[in-house]
């Protein structure tokens, strides 16, 4: 776009100026000129210290089909978003500490099931947090436990919560060996680490924490708390001005505020927090706006972040988008990159990552929120100057809530004189280079559009990067089945087969019991300290369009084992709670057949854990919100712990049907749901978790059902190396 376009100019200061040689724009003459916002950028003023715009991945296993994606697609989607300027270029990744628990959208599986059981290759985490480090050696990292396994807590010391049993000696212990792993397997360690997510607060712990982390070699990883929503989110930091071992203790008040949804820090919290001069940051945000407006107001969340709470890392709800659609906050809104697809390769960068590329590209951890340089602008928007340690600066502008075009004036001094660079984002063109701009005696005007976001740098080297022929979008390919021989070293793929997406409990490979070959098997043996309510093991897979099939399974059941499989499921709860909607065929190991119709519902009342959530479920025959629905009910003499039996479960318009061995044993007519994926079932009574094994999976037309292998274009490559 030319520099004498109306839809951008820059204006040197006085007439003397653009007299010069120095290339200079002139708007056309006009009665009555925009009004004016004059900043001014002293590069020694001093300022608070930048220390990065993030991103979660977690809080539900928001990546778990990220790992299944074809190279070199999966290559791109990460570089888009962790490859320095290039895409987001975020600086900041916090992770979730998986835990077994569903914490939104699903589960992941924890590092330490048990008390005694450590596996320090299980899961795709460790992965992610490789491959973002890989792209960028200077991100941050972040992490902190959402969910955590039930054994957590059963022993010892507990810190003044008996309503959390996290907070003991038992949770030390638990983050202090995921730490030690993360270190010692894959030679990383978090920047920053997390009491908590949303779970209240525990001085006792977090002095305890502290304490732990400084004694096994952990003392530059600093140490932030609570990371709650309510209201009273901050209330703790005036706890710490008067308690010299909880001050000691936290290096980070941090909280989750949503500047787009009204959320501030009172102006007391700031001045305590500079007081004892620690910085505030706020870790997890929330814009969930689709298409430009998710990018627009995503910035205006980053500079008011600044402007109005002073926070100085800011992370946001989430990254990459690798789940499933059906599942909630698929990505549409929240994610920068939509991962959805795997099996055909394709993904979709959402215009919300060019947000954080305004940001990303032109600034770094260690920079400096330049003081006296951000604020309000006088007719609607924002603006945060960022200054690097040798003068550079960068400027991010937003003009969401401006009615009209309006000029901003930059009188700079004490920083780089070198031209700026200028990038802009419209609801036409995101992340736009325009023609760069000379500083010229110090001042220059901008005539700023509404509803645009700008950057203006002193650096250089930044990209909109784009890959070509993303591949087509396809369906998940049908027929479909797994006998889960293909991996031959379960922990090369994290011990988590493709497409399976978990929504509660822990679904990995693990050999078979009583033949030969991998299967799959439920592993959380008790109920975990949920971070949502939670109800019984299950795992989804498929397309959510799916009406008529039969889906199958040879299952394996030990001495007080359920398990079972599932169809036409269309809902796996709201993000809080993870009954699902759809029909389950479970048998379980004294013979008993149940065929039912299960309509989820979660009581945000009633505490975490399978005994209040049971309650949910209704009485047989009661389909209403919360039900289980008995469509037909069967017992087996030939079932027993020990033995192997194929379960399959058949839709067909309104008939249901289900089989085992082959045999027809219960049919029912139902209207309920016409559609939706099929999934693994794993029964429980109590506070324990049926562990039963899975083989030979298949979902096939109804009409039969054929024995089709994964197609080879449709196979993902492991995520870990082998071992030497």
């Amino acid at each position: 776009m030319p520099i004498t376009s109306r839809r951008y100019a820059i204006h040197c200061a006085t007439a003397l100026i653009c007299a010069t040689t120095v290339a200079c724009a002139i708007s056309p003459a006009k009665a009555q000129q925009p009004a004016m916002t004059i900043a001014q950028l002293d590069g020694q003023a001093g300022g608070k210290t930048f220390e990065g715009i993030g991103i979660v991945d977690g809080g539900g296993a928001t990546s778990v089909l990220l790992k299944d994606y074809p190279e070199p697609q999966r290559a791109q989607i990460l570089d888009m978003v962790y490859r320095p300027k290039f895409g987001a270029s975020v600086s900041a990744l916090y992770v979730e500490i998986p835990g077994d628990g569903n914490s939104t959208q699903g589960s992941m599986p924890s590092h330490r099931h048990t008390r005694t059981d450590l596996n320090y290759r299980r899961g795709f985490m460790w992965w992610v947090m490789q491959e973002a480090r890989k792209r960028n050696a200077h991100l941050s990292l972040d992490g902190a436990a959402w969910s955590a396994p039930g054994w957590v807590g059963t022993r010892g010391r507990r810190f003044g919560r008996p309503d959390e049993p996290f907070f003991s000696a038992d949770g030390v212990d638990y983050y202090i060996s995921w730490l030690k792993g993360l270190r010692s397997v894959y030679g990383l360690q978090l920047d920053a680490i997390g009491v908590r997510n949303e779970k209240g607060v525990s001085y006792g712990f977090a002095e305890a924490f502290r304490q732990a982390l400084d004694t096994n070699g952990f003392s530059k990883t600093k140490l932030h708390g609570f990371d709650n929503w309510p209201d009273d989110r901050f209330d703790f930091v005036r706890d710490m001005l008067a308690d010299k071992a909880l001050r000691d203790a936290i290096d980070i008040p941090s909280a989750h505020v949503s500047p787009a949804e009204g959320g501030k820090v009172s102006r007391e919290t700031q001045k305590a927090a500079e007081q004892m001069g620690k910085p505030l940051w706020d870790t997890e945000q929330h814009v969930y706006q689709a298409g430009y407006p998710g990018l627009i107001s995503t910035v205006k969340s980053f500079n008011e972040g600044f402007i109005v709470s002073g926070f100085t890392r800011i992370t946001d709800w989430y990254g990459i988008g690798g789940l499933y659609q059906m599942q909630p906050y698929s990505g549409e809104r929240e994610a920068l990159v939509r991962a959805n697809w795997p099996w055909s390769g394709h993904y979709s960068v959402n215009p919300k990552l060019w947000a954080y590329a305004h940001y990303g590209q032109f600034a770094e951890i260690g920079w400096s929120y330049l003081e006296g340089a951000s604020g309000f602008l006088n007719q609607g928007g924002s603006y945060v100057t960022l200054k690097s340690p040798t003068g550079d600066y960068s400027v991010v502008i937003e003009t969401k809530d401006a009615k009209e075009t309006q000029r901003l004036r930059l009188n700079v001094s004490h920083l780089s004189q070198a031209a700026l660079t200028v990038w802009r984002s419209t609801p036409s063109a995101q992340f736009e280079h325009l023609p760069d701009q000379a500083a010229t005696r110090g001042s220059f005007e901008l005539e700023l559009e509404p509803d645009a976001v700008y950057t203006l740098s002193t650096t250089r080297g930044q990209r909109k990067g784009t890959f070509d022929a993303v591949p087509a979008l396809r369906s998940f390919p049908f027929p479909y089945s797994d006998t889960f021989d293909r991996y031959r070293d379960p922990a090369r793929w994290g011990f988590l087969p493709s497409y399976f997406a978990d929504i509660y409990g822990a679904f990995e490979l693990a050999p078979c019991p009583a033949r030969a070959g991998q299967c799959l098997s439920q592993t959380a043996p008790v109920q975990p300290l949920s971070w949502a309510p939670g109800w019984l093991p299950y795992t989804i897979i498929g397309d959510d369009t799916w009406t008529d099939y039969v889906v199958s399974a040879d299952v394996y059941l030990k001495q007080g084992d359920e398990a079972g499989v599932m169809s036409r499921v269309n809902d796996v709860g709201s993000g809080y709670g993870s009954i699902p909607k759809g029909y389950l065929l479970r048998l379980s190991d004294n013979g008993t057949l149940t065929l039912s119709v299960v309509r989820g519902k979660i009581d945000k009342k009633k505490p975490v854990g399978d005994a209040e959530q049971q309650a949910l479920i209704k009485a047989s025959g009661d389909a209403s919100e919360g039900g289980e629905k008995i469509l037909a009910t069967a017992k087996l003499a030939q079932v027993r712990p020990g033995s192997w039996h194929r379960l399959s479960l058949r839709t067909s318009g309104t008939a249901i049907s289900a089989s085992v061995d082959g045999k027809q044993i219960l049919a029912s007519v139902d209207s309920l749901y016409s559609r939706g994926m099929a999934g693994l079932f794993a029964g429980g009574s109590g506070s324990a978790m049926s562990t039963p094994f899975y083989d030979n999976f298949s979902v096939a037309p109804a009409k039969d059902e054929p024995a089709t292998p994964l197609p080879a274009d449709f196979a993902p490559t492991p995520i870990y190396a082998a071992r030497q």
